[in-house]
């Protein structure tokens, strides 16, 4: 999962040196699913319309473009493996998947703007549009053409429309695979055009063993380990974002502002200097994704003891933080005047709910 030579495109959340999905060879867990989707290929009972959900970071699209491999490495389901086999990474179907350049395989996911400097912060119209003219060329020896929406979550309005009408009507051999973080966002007609499989949070020894093949060190006590694999909560790739990137401190910062019943503002300016850097961009990233996450959290334990009302409010601050997030990133405000008045409202708004919890 080291990767020494990068195949794939670089993505909007691209981390150095770790081989993005396209370009993964290894998938840990989610070996139920896998052998579903093998046993439904081999048997012809393969859905024209896969929605893979579940957590941020798990595997997700890595099993989409193992899928994919699978199908384009054997073109007769009835003489493929029973399960989906690893392919060769020096192959040429390997290498022409993970580069973006396998005529069957089109990988829709968040465009560069017109400089080519950032990310758009969503899956736009005109990357859907591509969907028509690729389904238009005739199919690579027969085989499969596959499109991958990754995560089909950052679509906006428009590009949900569009890719809708592709689903209704598809041509025969197509599969459409739908990787998504939060399937409740999705348009209700397209979930109900496609077969859902959702994938589990990798069990402990799974994400230390992701881990080790990216050849992170991890804390060597018990209690170490542990304060690591309870913040991952079975992610992978936020277990590496803890380890390598700081984002253990930086959670457990947060949450000491958040706990306390005044905002230390010293100590929220201390941490936003911290991640407004040019260099910070990934650690900015991480703090904005804890935040999420905590307000995520509070809703869940808030909706499971019955208090309906204070989880309704901030599944609402969840959706309102995300929001101001993704206008920070569009219009390029200010980072440091934007994780300060981002953690002023969360310490307002969820300082006396976290106490309950």
């Amino acid at each position: 999962m080291i990767t020494e030579e990068r195949l794939s495109p670089e993505q909007h959340d691209t981390l150095p040196e770790v081989a993005q999905p396209a370009e993964n060879e290894a998938l840990f867990g989610h070996g139920q699913a896998a052998g579903s989707l093998a046993a439904a290929y081999r048997n012809g009972r393969m859905h024209h319309a896969l929605l893979i959900h579940g957590p941020l970071g798990i595997g997700k699209a890595t099993l989409a473009f193992a899928l994919a491999r699978h199908l384009l490495a054997h073109a007769k389901p009835e003489e493929a493996p029973a399960q989906l086999e690893k392919i060769d990474r020096a192959s040429s179907l390997f290498r022409q998947i993970a580069s973006g350049a396998h005529p069957g395989v089109l990988h829709l996911t968040r465009p560069l703007d017109r400089d080519g400097k950032k990310f758009k912060t969503a899956i736009t119209v005109d990357e859907i549009r591509r969907v028509n003219k690729f389904l238009s060329m005739t199919s690579h020896d027969g085989g499969y053409r596959i499109i991958i929406v990754d995560p089909a979550d950052d679509m906006n309005t428009s590009a949900a429309n569009a890719l809708l009408k592709n689903l209704e009507e598809p041509p025969e051999r197509t599969l459409f695979i739908l990787v998504s973080h939060a399937p409740g966002k999705l348009l209700p007609t397209i979930r109900s055009r496609c077969q859902a499989s959702r994938l589990q949070p990798l069990c402990d020894g799974d994400t230390l063993s992701v881990l080790a093949a990216l050849g992170e060190a991890v804390p060597e006590t018990e209690a170490g380990r542990q304060r690591i694999l309870e913040r991952a909560e079975g992610s992978p790739r936020t277990a590496l974002l803890m380890t390598r990137y700081g984002g253990l401190e930086l959670a457990e910062t947060l949450d000491d502002l958040l706990a306390g019943d005044r905002l230390d503002i010293d100590k929220a300016y201390k941490l936003a200097e911290a991640v407004s850097t040019r260099e910070a961009d990934i650690q900015l990233s991480i703090l904005n994704e804890t935040m999420l996450d905590r307000i995520a959290a509070g809703a869940r334990d808030a909706g499971l003891r019955g208090e309906t009302g204070l989880s309704a409010k901030l599944s609402s601050l969840w959706h309102e933080t995300r929001q101001t997030i993704r206008q920070a990133g569009i219009y390029n405000l200010d980072k440091k005047q934007h994780v300060v008045g981002l953690i002023s409202k969360l310490h307002g708004r969820i300082g006396g709910a976290a106490k309950l919890m």
